[in-house]
């Protein structure tokens, strides 16, 4: 069987040895022979087979997968992992789970990357290559790159015999629920519901392009829906009535009133992102309403800002209610989402083996805070990061998004370099060893570990 060495490796390391003086040095002089040696062909696969990775990149982002309303697109990957003979399945949530090989037990390292996108493509020619190589279009980055990632990972393990041995713990998830008010819904469940959710050790979260960058810190944010609603009316016959649009663009410019800081510490940011209401020009709206993003790296300064919000509003409507003559407005403010903060700390293992890979890669990265996939493994304690899949993004969740896959094979080695190392914090004695014919299940049925 190939890559013995590489699999007495795995089952021989100390678990969470990364933290032992000297260590750092064992990490470069072993992602050295390893990338050297046993990978070495391994590695070169993802330059070889660029054009087939560019095609189902294209070919996944031409599915539209708004939030809500990603099964076309989750049914493509459930597919795509099924034909490169992985053992994959959908759970409850909508996510889609893949396995190597036949793994029911774990314990997993898992490698996720979100199905959903904030704006959809209207048709396929919306995703377009240009002439310079980039993938135009929504979604192409955020999160085409990293959908692709989870499938190029997949394919390499499939093409070398015996690897796929050595991956037996990772788990593949692309998950639903990321962006806006998803509220994070594929992520809960996995880490809250799910009997496979709870057997992963560790998460590696692909989210984006861009490798300058390792999510260590997730950001917490609250969602408001503020409506404002009052009788309605004719704008002439009916004039002097409380108008909701009035009081709501009140309530706006009172909240922004206050200034957060957007720099030093904590950071803190809101912003107002939809704001909806009335029927004509010439009608007195019976209802207005606005949704609120509210973000801080202080759980306290989220919970002091939200106060203000509610604050403005009531400031608001006794305002607009002072100055009418007639009908009243009132107003109702609902939270919509709420992701957990949390952080690794400094010297947690999964932040040593990034980084001892990106320094091996000449990769030049560094640690962030941001809303991602992370927060809910971070809230509860779990080992996990949020990093770039590879290649060269911009314009997320606009129109204009475009996505150059010129560096992507870097990324995708230092993703596989980085689940090497997290495979050895699988604890020895649950690990697997495998039976040394390589075999697989084509047929797609999942393993019945309850999703």
């Amino acid at each position: 069987m190939r890559y013995v060495a590489l699999l007495n490796w795995h089952l021989a390391a100390t678990t969470r040895s990364a933290t032992l003086p000297g260590e750092s040095a064992m990490l470069a002089k072993l992602i050295a022979e390893f990338a050297g040696s046993p990978l070495r062909e391994a590695l070169q696969w993802f330059t070889r087979e660029k054009l087939w990775i560019n095609e189902q990149h294209l070919q996944v982002c031409r599915i539209p997968a708004p939030t809500f309303f990603e099964q076309r697109r989750s049914e493509w990957m459930l597919a795509q992992f099924r034909a490169l003979g992985c053992v994959a399945r959908s759970d409850r949530a909508g996510n889609v789970i893949a396995h190597p090989v036949e793994n029911r037990e774990g314990p997993y390292v898992a490698l996720t990357a979100h199905l959903d996108t904030v704006l959809a493509p209207r048709n396929n020619e919306e995703i377009f290559p240009g002439p310079d190589n980039r993938l135009h279009g929504p979604g192409v980055s955020d999160n085409g790159a990293g959908l692709t990632a989870l499938l190029a990972i997949a394919r390499l393990l499939s093409s070398f015999p015996g690897l796929e041995e050595i991956f037996r713990g990772v788990v593949f998830i692309a998950n639903v629920g990321e962006e806006g008010e998803g509220n994070l819904s594929g992520m809960r469940y996995l880490c809250r519901q799910s009997t496979t959710g709870s057997r992963i050790r560790s998460f590696l979260i692909l989210d984006g392009p861009n490798t300058d960058h390792i999510t260590s810190q997730a950001l917490a944010s609250r969602r408001f829906d503020v409506t404002i609603t009052g009788p309605g009316g004719h704008s002439w016959s009916d004039y002097g009535i409380a108008n909701p649009v009035h009081a709501l663009a009140r309530a706006i410019a009172f909240f922004t009133e206050h200034r957060f800081p957007g720099s030093g510490s904590p950071r803190s940011s809101y912003n107002f992102g939809i704001i909806e209401g009335g029927s004509s020009i010439n009608s007195i709206p019976s209802q207005a309403r606005t949704k609120v993003d509210i973000r801080s790296e202080s759980a306290g300064k989220i919970d002091e800002i939200a106060s203000l919000l509610t604050g403005a509003v009531e400031r608001a409507l006794e305002s607009e209610n002072d100055r009418a003559t007639g009908g009243k407005v009132t107003g109702k403010i609902k939270e919509i989402g709420s992701r957990p903060g949390g952080r690794l700390a400094d010297d947690a293992p999964i932040l040593q083996y990034v980084r001892a890979v990106d320094a091996h890669l000449g990769i030049r990265s560094h640690l962030d805070c941001a809303s991602t996939d992370a927060n809910i493994p971070l809230s509860l304690g779990l080992p996990a990061i949020s990093i770039g899949a590879g290649g060269q993004g911009g314009g997320a969740h606009t129109s204009q998004e475009w996505f150059h896959p010129e560096g992507r094979e870097l990324g995708l080695k230092r993703i596989l370099l980085t689940l090497l190392l997290l495979l050895r914090d699988l604890d020895p004695s649950e690990f697997p060893r495998p039976t040394g014919n390589g075999s697989r299940n084509g047929s797609g049925n999942g393993p019945a570990n309850g999703g």
